[in-house]
């Protein structure tokens, strides 16, 4: 609908024509729940959240030698949940998976979905092989040459952020929090999770009027994370946790707005991209 005679006159036209075409026209941001995966450099795989994203990681990147993984979750919201059944590794008798929470009971509730009626391979065929860690919020972990740690963040029924450092590199995983303006509300646990880091994904579900009428239900406008992310010095934030009426024209109008909003408004050198199924980003 958009091309005129011009535009199909040689290979140079064509080459300019679909050049000059948004990003939203060439693919689809996605729409699968929330799960993000880390290889670290010694080959560990993190993996947060277990949303369905995680059937078609299992499906889409290669396995670890060892056969481990280490899953960490935000929270117990079935977004965040509810691919577990469906990772094909936990069918495999060599797998091995560490799953970390900061919720004591995570094991009790997390099973539920692994019972009948409810999907028809019942969670004791696959206990076996999970490993269960409760972390404390504040307090840093390692897993293998990764260290992580974690903050409790505005959700209802709670929600927990993560940072992993390796080599002086930071990522920051943060999904489901309602962020505030205010800089002074937020504790040390959450200034050392969030301040300086490379990379983070965002959550940045809103625009500024869908989040006024949707104020205490967890999510962000992303105009709140553009001004958290220039607070806290991070330096790459992925807009995250996308609403699901919005379209991929709507989402690439949210992220040019964020990169205009950053640039003179905030007047901050943050890079603001948005997440993707299938970005790869190299720390």
């Amino acid at each position: 609908m958009r091309i005129q005679s011009k535009d199909i006159i040689n290979a140079d036209a064509r080459q300019r024509f679909l050049a000059s075409l948004p990003e939203y026209i060439y693919g689809t941001t996605g729409g699968n729940t929330p799960c993000v995966q880390l290889i670290a450099n010694d080959g560990s795989h993190i993996i947060f959240d277990a949303g369905t994203g995680i059937r078609v990681m299992a499906k889409k990147s290669q396995a670890p030698e060892n056969h481990h993984y280490s899953i960490l979750f935000s929270h117990m919201h079935w977004d965040h949940i509810q691919g577990f059944p469906f990772f094909d590794p936990i069918f495999n008798p060599k797998t091995k998976i560490d799953i970390y929470s900061p919720f004591p009971d995570f094991e009790k509730k997390f099973s539920e979905q692994m019972k009948s009626p409810f999907f028809p391979v019942d969670f004791s065929a696959v206990r076996n092989r999970l490993n269960f860690i409760t972390v404390e919020p504040g307090k840093e972990f390692q897993i293998g040459s990764v260290k992580l740690n974690c903050c409790k963040m505005s959700h209802p029924g709670g929600s927990y952020a993560y940072c992993a450092v390796e080599n002086g590199k930071k990522f920051v995983y943060a999904s489901d929090v309602e962020l505030y303006l205010d800089n002074d509300r937020y504790e040390n646990e959450v200034r050392n999770v969030f301040q300086n880091a490379d990379v983070a994904a965002l959550d940045s579900q809103y625009t500024m009027k869908e989040a006024i009428d949707k104020i205490r239900w967890g999510h962000s406008p992303f105009s709140y994370a553009v001004d958290f992310a220039a607070q806290m010095g991070i330096s790459k934030v992925f807009l995250f946790h996308h609403e699901p009426e919005h379209d991929d024209k709507k989402l690439d109008t949210i992220l040019h707005a964020a990169r205009w909003y950053a640039k003179f408004i905030v007047q901050a050198a943050v890079k603001v991209n948005l997440a993707t199924e299938g970005t790869e980003i190299d720390l």
